[in-house]
């Protein structure tokens, strides 16, 4: 049974109109001991066939160590966009519920190559000397964690000192517990050093993740 219905494929045929440039979807995934990296597979497939922009390149995550090591990516499902470069954009689990909107969106941003923010925060983007890792713990059901997720996602399209990351909790309880996730959306900027709770606008949210560097 498809996980995309046929009306929702329609709109995001819609959605998809806005692609501009070609975007590859790196997968990473494994056979076992991964439950959601079978719907995720299965996801990406049905997502990617609505557009002849869209490319599925799929990577055992024990067999590929290499392609793993050069995308820095250290637990699956994982998810990895490249539109004109690759980008600091990245989702650890499952894009399921509220979250399949923000990858529809990033998809867009990524063909582009450009996203929405305003002049204040791209100028402080470009001060920018230290890396910074953002990852944006979520659920399914949580309404406004897509907008923390976009608002992270946007700021490392546009600064390649940014890695941004939107992470399942219930696919990744050991994050969740480490970093004492009993909310969602709940924003962790390198490590800790930074914590976000719940939803800020976009220049109080540059503020704090800004913080770390």
């Amino acid at each position: 049974m498809p996980l995309i219905s046929d009306e929702n494929k329609k709109q995001i045929q819609e959605i998809f109109q806005k692609l501009t440039n070609k975007v590859i979807i790196h997968f990473f995934t494994q056979e076992f001991e991964c439950e959601s990296c079978k719907a995720a597979h299965e996801l990406l497939q049905e997502l990617t066939a609505l557009s002849d922009k869209l490319e599925l390149k799929v990577y055992d995550f024990l067999k590929d160590q290499e392609s793993a090591k050069k995308f820095e990516i250290d637990k699956i499902p994982a998810i990895v966009l490249e539109g004109q470069k690759v980008y600091g954009i990245r989702f650890f689990g499952i894009p399921s519920g509220y979250e399949f909107a923000a990858l529809l969106e990033d998809l867009v941003d990524v063909s582009k190559g450009i996203t929405e923010l305003s002049l204040e925060t791209i100028s402080q983007l470009n001060t920018l000397i230290k890396h910074l890792h953002i990852q944006v713990f979520t659920t399914p059901t949580c309404p406004y964690c897509p907008i923390m997720v976009r608002m992270a996602h946007k700021l490392a399209l546009m600064s390649e000192r940014i890695k941004a990351d939107m992470v399942a909790s219930i696919e990744f309880p050991h994050l969740a517990s480490k970093y004492s996730v009993l909310g969602v959306p709940k924003t962790i900027v390198n490590d800790g050093a930074v914590e976000i709770d719940g939803v800020l606008p976009e220049p109080a949210f540059v503020q704090q993740v800004m913080r770390a560097a």
